[in-house]
């Protein structure tokens, strides 16, 4: 039975599209794994990649493409409205299919001990891959982004995990972890108030009392104009998309703003889809055909969920089948 992860490698550059093709080249045409997508943003100057398949055939490809993103992103010059750490700010690997979470975690400590040592990037390992407890979150250990961290990790309590206690002088720090699937989400507000998408992330997101499993916050898109809550949902079974959509639907309401859209950023599981598109379908006495093709399932999620940008091929599903 093969087996297959998925990898989401975040990198550092999301406007200089020549570069980002440059970076991505190792990823495209590779036996043994796929290359689904990469999808850079100029806002958050940072391109979210997504691979599939075999992590095995992934470690020296991506050890390739972290080189090049190392020797081509300065951290000292770059800015974008995503918080960041390093030029390959992140690297996680989830089980899909045929794997376990504990041969994630092995697969992770690789990557990261072959970083440190040939790519002489420190890393951090995070979420189940975490060496110590108090690093288990992204946020926690990204705190103070690239600036802040030149002086945090010479303090013994924040030495990475692989590597130096030292940050690359161009490349920062990376993090290198394993998890279940997260949802990376974001809800478009047609206002370019940026006080309002931080109330309402503040109403939705768990640490301030909101859902439990959403990290949210605020951003404003020059290039479209508006403010974004932009969000993780760590937990898309206790926290379905249809939920946290209709809470801020709710909230936008009490300032007399619309929630015209929203977007997916790399990939979401099928089940994830089925949980939302089901309460719509209860809402108006209807049953949903489970059964539907990956085209049908994407066409209602656009109908239901506003979702832009959106269609079969960013579901996992679809492209492992």
């Amino acid at each position: 039975m093969p087996r297959i992860v998925q990898c989401v490698p975040n990198f550092s550059e999301g406007r200089d599209l020549d570069a980002v093709e440059t970076i991505v080249k190792p990823l495209k045409n590779r036996e043994g794994f796929k290359l689904v997508s990469y999808e850079p943003d100029k806002d958050y100057n940072r391109t979210v990649v997504t691979l599939l398949g075999d992590p095995e055939a992934m470690i020296e490809p991506l050890l390739e493409f972290m080189k090049i993103a190392r020797d081509t992103i300065d951290m000292n010059h770059q800015q974008g409205e995503h918080p960041r750490m390093g030029s390959i700010d992140v690297v996680p690997f989830i089980p899909i299919d045929g794997i376990t979470m504990e041969e994630c975690v092995d697969i992770a400590h690789r990557l990261a001990k072959d970083v440190a040592e040939r790519l002489d990037i420190p890393v951090y390992t995070y979420a189940e891959a975490a060496v110590q407890k108090g690093r288990k979150k992204l946020p926690t250990i990204r705190k103070g982004e690239y600036e802040g961290m030149i002086e945090k990790i010479r303090d013994p309590k924040w030495h990475p995990d692989y590597g130096k206690p030292s940050t690359h002088p161009t490349a920062g720090v990376t993090a290198i972890g394993a998890r279940m699937p997260l949802i990376a989400y974001n809800i478009d507000l047609a206002t370019d108030d940026i006080d309002v998408a931080k109330k309402i992330a503040r109403a939705i997101r768990g640490s301030s009392g909101g859902f439990k499993h959403i990290q949210a916050g605020p951003v404003f898109l020059e290039e479209r104009k508006h403010v974004q809550v932009t969000m993780n949902i760590l937990n898309y079974k206790q926290n379905p998309i249809y939920r946290v959509f209709e809470t801020v639907r709710t909230e936008a309401k009490r300032y007399h703003i619309d929630v015209p859209s929203a977007e997916i950023v790399g990939l979401v599981p099928k089940d994830t889809l089925v949980r939302s598109l089901k309460y719509y379908f209860d809402a108006a006495g209807k049953s949903l055909d489970e059964g539907l093709g990956f085209d049908e399932l994407a066409s209602l999620a656009k109908a239901h969920l506003k979702f832009r940008d959106f269609d079969a091929n960013k579901i996992i599903e679809a492209n492992v089948t």
